[in-house]
């Protein structure tokens, strides 16, 4: 299968009072079309800021970047924006909905800024989404008036917006009970058997398990690459 991720010698480091600080080393990493990937480690170590440079939210200091073809480290901003519109839907742990739109409203915001879709179009894709997700009933409730989990769904209704092919999710469950954690990760899977590529940092080892491909990462670097193999209710 082709690779949709391909990082080579990838290093990022930021400035401070003393020095620059390193936060990835050297990093040479690749991903398969379709696979499920759980990145997992001690918090900062590296993990968010991998996710913020497999989606072009960050650039790397040297070292090269490939996702969906396309060479993000010789991207501008401006050009880095217009590619994540397509080619990735992202999933924060705090789900980021605007809490001045409906559910079905924030939906559709990515699929308006790409602007390929007339409003009717944008506004029947949004409420199939929610539908998928489970919220089709609450398409015009504002993100205030469900639950965290609900929140959380529509949040990756969002993320597939505009048909992505790659999925990333910094840690998605982080602020959800265990139950409703589960339900999403279920979605996530879900997801995974129609074809997405997911990529997931997530602190929970169970759910980690239960993806098809684990990396651990410390200090920045690649620390453990496994497939544990082991089904959902294994992993439980």
């Amino acid at each position: 299968m082709d690779s949709i991720i391909i990082l080579k010698q990838v290093h990022k480091a930021y400035p401070q009072a003393g020095g620059m600080q390193t936060v990835i080393h050297e990093l040479n990493l690749t991903i398969t079309d379709g696979e499920f990937v759980a990145i997992v480690g001690p918090s900062g170590n590296g993990k968010s800021t991998l996710l913020n440079l497999l989606t072009g939210i960050d650039h790397p200091s040297s070292g090269e970047i490939m996702v969906n073809g396309a060479a993000l480290h010789k991207l501008n901003n401006e050009q880095l924006a217009r590619w994540r519109g397509r080619h990735v839907g992202i999933v924060f742990q705090f789900f980021q909905l605007l809490p001045m739109l409906n559910l079905l409203q924030n939906v559709m915001l990515p699929m308006e800024f790409l602007g390929q879709l007339s409003r009717r179009e944008c506004r029947q894709r949004g409420q199939a989404l929610l539908d998928l997700v489970g919220l089709g009933d609450k398409a015009r409730l504002l993100p205030s008036q469900v639950s965290g989990g609900q929140q959380q769904r529509a949040a990756i209704a969002r993320a597939l917006a505009n048909d992505p092919p790659l999925l990333v999710a910094d840690e998605p469950t982080g602020n959800l009970d265990a139950a409703t954690a589960d339900s999403v990760f279920r979605l996530f899977a879900h997801l995974n058997d129609q074809g997405k590529t997911l990529v997931m940092v997530t602190h929970n080892e169970t759910l980690a398990d239960a993806a098809g491909r684990k990396l651990e990462i410390r200090s920045g670097r690649l620390h453990a690459d496994t497939k544990p193999g082991r089904s959902f209710a294994e992993a439980r």
